[in-house]
């Protein structure tokens, strides 16, 4: 991962916020990170496309959902510049807003189940 990628990730609201979310959460379904940003499930697909082809996140297919988490191989130094990044944005909007709205979601795919 080059920081000039990393930093070119960053400086699109919806891949910092999908980014950011996935940070907090650990794995996402697209339809989770839609409904938490706002945006057209197309939209959240192609930057969610974008960071998987720079290695920032990856995917995995259980039915038809598609659950998206942080790469697992990220160098430390990048997981430390997305780390700083949350920790001096959390409670600044959209972020915040991001992370209600994904709370209020009802029927939440990654949601804990009750066994």
């Amino acid at each position: 991962m080059r920081p000039t990628d990393l930093f070119a990730a960053l400086a699109n609201a919806t891949r910092l916020r999908c980014l950011l979310l996935l940070l907090r959460h650990g794995e996402l379904c697209v339809c989770e990170l839609t409904h938490a940003t706002g945006a057209l499930q197309p939209h959240v697909s192609r930057h969610l496309a974008q960071l998987r082809e720079l290695g920032l996140v990856s995917d995995r297919r259980e039915g038809l959902w598609v659950y998206y988490r942080i790469h697992p191989a990220l160098p430390a130094w990048a997981l430390h510049v997305l780390e700083a990044t949350a920790a001096g944005v959390r409670a600044q909007s959209p972020f915040a807003d991001d992370a209600e709205a994904l709370a209020q979601m009802p029927n939440r795919p990654s949601a804990p189940r009750c066994a």
